[in-house]
């Protein structure tokens, strides 16, 4: 999962976070959860918009990572997200990650105030990396302008690699929009891993030489998605590429984070998973239900879990 300069390439997923009916975090359950996606070939971008990570505190997601790292999860394979609003929070957050060795860092941009200009973004990231002062710090940026509604353009890109090249190795693309992935890829920055933000676009993106996938959906396809990234350059990866998104298109079409938690629920044959923290909630029974139908009409299962 890493490549000659030791950036991250493959596929990661945004682990969903398991509650308790008093909505406590389930560090067992997330614990079981991150060990099968690795058993899976694929990474653990902990605390991303599926974990539900901006319903969770600075402090829980210090316990969690701790607990992940305590029982046996490699640090090489993690790749947490650290970007708040609050600069303290994201420089805590971030420097606990690096000590424990986690080899990348996902990396929202504050997304409070809106209309902010790249200078202002630069100032956080540059406040940021020079805070944490750590070599091992690697920050792959954070874009998702259809839910932050502050996006990461290619001239913040520019700044930041020619200001701190050692520690800015990639980005993900959760625009939803190929043609910016494309505009990245063009750029051909040294050293710099760019990942589709959906499996919907990874043929496309590794085509163009690109780094992999960190897909909400990688949490229940886990398998599939591997098999298209190892595999990207045979004969059958566009009828795999086709088959991903039949699933993906089913998925989104329903709340994503609440439609995740159904499956896994659904193949854990426990009721527990469908628990988010509000103002998040978890699908109805016929929402539920249909959604399973669907999914099964495709004849997607999960074989392997636990």
């Amino acid at each position: 999962m890493n490549d000659l300069n030791n950036n991250l390439l493959g596929v990661f997923s945004p682990v969903i976070t398991p509650f308790n009916k008093d909505l406590s975090v389930n560090h067992k359950k997330l614990i079981q959860q991150c060990k099968w996606l690795l058993s899976q070939n694929v990474g653990l971008a902990v605390f991303g918009t599926n974990s539900e990570a901006n319903s969770l505190s600075i402090d829980e997601k210090i316990f969690l990572l701790d607990k992940l790292v305590d029982h046996g999860i490699d640090p090489n394979k993690l790749m947490p997200g650290t970007g708040c609003c609050a600069i303290t929070d994201t420089i805590k957050l971030t420097k606990h990650a690096v000590k424990l060795g986690c080899a990348g860092i996902l990396m929202l941009p504050p997304f409070y105030y809106k209309a902010v200009s790249d200078d202002g973004l630069f100032d956080y990231f540059s406040n940021v990396i020079e805070s944490v002062n750590d070599d091992r710090l690697r920050i792959y940026l954070y874009h998702i302008p259809p839910i932050a509604k502050v996006g990461i353009s290619l001239h913040l890109i520019e700044a930041l690699l020619k200001n701190y090249p050692q520690c800015i190795a990639g980005i993900k693309d959760s625009s939803g929009d190929w043609e910016n992935t494309q505009r990245m890829l063009d750029q051909n920055w040294d050293n710099f891993s760019i990942f589709a933000g959906s499996e919907a676009f990874l043929l496309q993106t590794l085509r163009n030489g690109g780094a992999g996938c960190i897909s909400a959906t990688a949490n229940i396809n886990p398998e599939r998605i591997h098999k298209l990234y190892k595999n990207w350059q045979a004969s059958d990866a566009d009828i795999c590429q086709k088959e991903l998104n039949d699933l993906r298109s089913i998925v989104q079409s329903y709340p994503l984070i609440p439609a995740l938690k159904a499956i896994i629920s659904h193949y854990h044959k426990d009721d527990n998973w469908n628990i988010l923290r509000p103002p998040l909630r978890a699908m109805n029974q016929k929402d539920s239900e249909d959604l399973i139908k669907k999914i099964k009409e495709i004849n997607f299962s999960i074989k392997s879990l636990h």
